[in-house]
């Protein structure tokens, strides 16, 4: 019997799992650039946990079951309410703010599709304990950034930001409560996937003839694309008193973060969209999603400020704001883009052996090169040189080093930089000593 891969997971050979890794350590990189603390948590929560902070429609998407000790649980779906949960058992001894990030696998009982598994991997990076949007600045800059390290830029993709604090004034002005909001937020969220036709019957539901009006006043304001035409937007809502004031502040919030962003050198990214509001109702003020610029227009990024969920979890009273990337559609547009290397893990060196004479001598400078941590690989066989050069450029290692019995007979190996088809004699006992300027510089062609 042959048995072949569950749909929706991925196998990683190691080409597949060097490209992967490829993807891990960048975003390694960033976060920890920005000192954001790497952190994990259980695979398998109780069901419950995701119950509580999406509703019971999220466990038709979940792998769960009911374990050996009655407890009814779930592989994890995302990393948010594992962390608030983190957060909320140790918040009082946690130093605010608190910067975390996690790289982790997760899982989703959907129907595979391009850019969707039901095995994914996500960068989730997260901060708590902060208010003011200096935190989202962060946040955005750093997602920004980690797009960035890809050989991304600007014409690749950008960031939709938006606000549903903004939005709550901007409906509590068409005279809807916090219930009807939040069903029209959900209505909006799905607004560039429905036909506009059945938009107008769901707001029909709920406003009656008024429906198609109240769709157009709502298109006016997700066509605003620019900070002056939001501000005089929101200054002219028909608000009063307390939410005036809101109002008002919300509009000082936005020109600080679109400040921030711009002088961490990321505002040619930023689009202001208000048709972005996150599905989700745990959200609590700017959210964003960072998309595919051209092409497929493939959402690569997103996320939010949640000042609530940790207390809605069980824990104290803490505002927070985070982003998740997935791997997923982000390898699609990397390799649309050719923007994988080629060579992700390969050697530094590789031994070129004359013969058995030679071989006791190559394995002894190798094994002195992988002690201080240099990679170095050479052929188990004894082959002729010509086949062993061609091995080597196949390799994608930087240099070879070449031990024949004229080598061995001076006291030198023989160094080729396969780039460049240079060559340099090194004595033996200075092999050491000058490989880190081999690595840093090459050798010139002569």
């Amino acid at each position: 019997m042959q048995f072949e891969t569950l749909p929706g997971f991925r196998e990683f050979y190691p080409k597949a799992c060097a490209r992967r890794n490829h993807i891990f350590a960048c975003w390694r990189s960033v976060a920890r650039a920005f000192n954001f603390l790497e952190y994990d948590a259980p695979v398998l929560e109780p069901l419950e946990l995701y119950i509580e902070k999406s509703g019971e429609e999220i466990v038709d998407q979940l792998f769960n079951f009911e374990d050996r000790g009655g407890r009814t649980v779930a592989l994890r779906p995302e990393m948010t309410p594992s962390l608030a949960r983190l957060i909320g058992a140790k918040a009082n001894s946690l130093k605010r703010p608190v910067k975390w990030f996690n790289i982790g696998e997760h899982y989703r009982y959907e129907r595979p599709q391009k850019g969707r598994l039901r095995a994914f991997y996500q960068l989730n990076v997260d901060i708590f304990g902060e208010q003011g949007s200096a935190a989202d600045a962060e946040l955005i800059t750093l997602l920004c950034q980690s797009l960035q390290s890809f050989g991304l830029n600007d014409s690749d993709f950008k960031v939709r930001l938006s606000d549903r604090d903004l939005w709550l004034l901007m409906l509590a002005a068409e005279g809807l409560d916090e219930a009807g909001s939040a069903t029209v937020l959900g209505i909006i969220d799905k607004m560039e996937r429905t036909d506009r036709t059945k938009t107008i019957e769901k707001l029909a539901l709920m406003l009656g003839d008024e429906a198609e009006d109240f769709l157009g006043r709502i298109e006016e304001a997700i066509a605003i694309h620019d900070f002056d035409t939001l501000r005089n937007y929101i200054e002219n809502l028909p608000l009063e008193g307390d939410l005036a004031a809101q109002a008002k502040a919300r509009i000082e919030e936005w020109s600080q973060l679109l400040r921030d962003l711009s002088a961490s050198g990321v505002g040619d990214f930023i689009q202001i969209d208000l048709g972005i509001v996150r599905g989700l109702a745990y959200y609590t003020g700017f959210v964003f999603e960072a998309f595919e610029a051209s092409g497929e227009g493939r959402a690569l990024a997103g996320g939010g400020r949640y000042d609530a969920l940790v207390k809605k979890l069980g824990g104290p009273d803490i505002p927070a704001v985070g982003f998740a990337m997935g791997d997923v559609t982000l390898v699609d547009l990397l390799e649309s883009k050719s923007l994988i290397p080629k060579y992700i893990q390969s050697p530094d060196f590789i031994a070129i052996i004359g013969g058995e004479g030679e071989r006791a001598v190559a394995l002894a400078d190798a094994a002195q090169l992988r002690a201080v941590g240099y990679q170095i690989e050479y052929p188990f066989k004894n082959q002729g040189f010509a086949k062993q050069f061609k091995l080597a450029n196949q390799s994608g290692a930087r240099f070879a080093l070449i031990y024949g019995s004229e080598e061995l007979e001076r006291g030198v190996v023989k160094v080729r930089d396969l780039s460049k088809g240079s060559e340099v004699e090194i004595p033996r006992d200075q092999l050491l000593l000058q490989v880190p300027t081999l690595l840093e510089g090459g050798i010139e062609s002569k």
